[in-house]
């Protein structure tokens, strides 16, 4: 159980902070970087929750969306915890496959209903799809130091950390398109749109 009675403690003023074994580590650390992104990516997706909930057709969206949030604290629980030689299943908070496997068909439910693309979508047209667009760029940001954690400690860290930021990335897409008026209100790269003509 969490408990947090104290909000500042000092002990990161020399650059360093605890990961949850309680080894200190710089505050720049990989490992750091990667689950302080998650966390980033967390509040995004609080910012895209909000969006969400202010317009009633999107309720189920607001519903998936804070559920989702629970799922990136075990995230970033999980990377936060290096991952032991000799650890058991279950022992520590992690991320699991089905964790994973559950945004599959909710992003096969939603991407149904929508038409299919002929170009990229411009990130915007409506307020909680552009709150979706931005969330989903910092879930791939933390996908990719994920990767980079994963490819420097392998070892210590989870692979399904790595799966789990990919799904939830497309599933951000399809949603992004979604509250775009099920994709009719999309604003379509142009590509050369600005190019002078020659």
């Amino acid at each position: 159980m969490v408990k947090l009675n104290r909000i500042y403690t000092r002990t990161g003023d020399d650059g360093t902070t605890g990961l949850a074994t309680g080894e200190r580590v710089a505050k720049d650390d990989l490992r750091v970087e990667c689950y302080g992104t998650v966390d980033e990516a967390n509040s995004f997706l609080g910012l895209a929750v909000v969006a969400c909930a202010a317009v009633p057709s999107l309720a189920e969206m607001t519903d998936v969306l804070r559920s989702i949030q629970h799922d990136l604290f075990d995230l970033g629980a999980d990377l936060a915890t290096p991952v032991s030689p000799d650890e058991k299943p279950g022992q520590r908070l992690r991320i699991q496959h089905a964790q994973t496997d559950r945004l599959e068909p909710i992003i096969d439910r939603f991407n149904d209903a929508l038409a299919s693309l002929n170009s990229f979508v411009l990130p915007g047209g409506s307020p909680p799809s552009a709150a979706l667009h931005a969330a989903r760029t910092v879930v791939r940001r933390a996908e990719r130091l994920a990767v980079q954690l994963r490819r420097h400690d392998s070892q210590h860290t989870s692979a399904e950390a790595v799966r789990f930021l990919n799904r939830l990335s497309d599933l951000l897409f399809v949603l992004g398109r979604v509250a775009n008026d099920m994709g009719a209100a999309d604003v379509l790269w142009v590509p050369g749109a600005n190019r002078p003509q020659s």
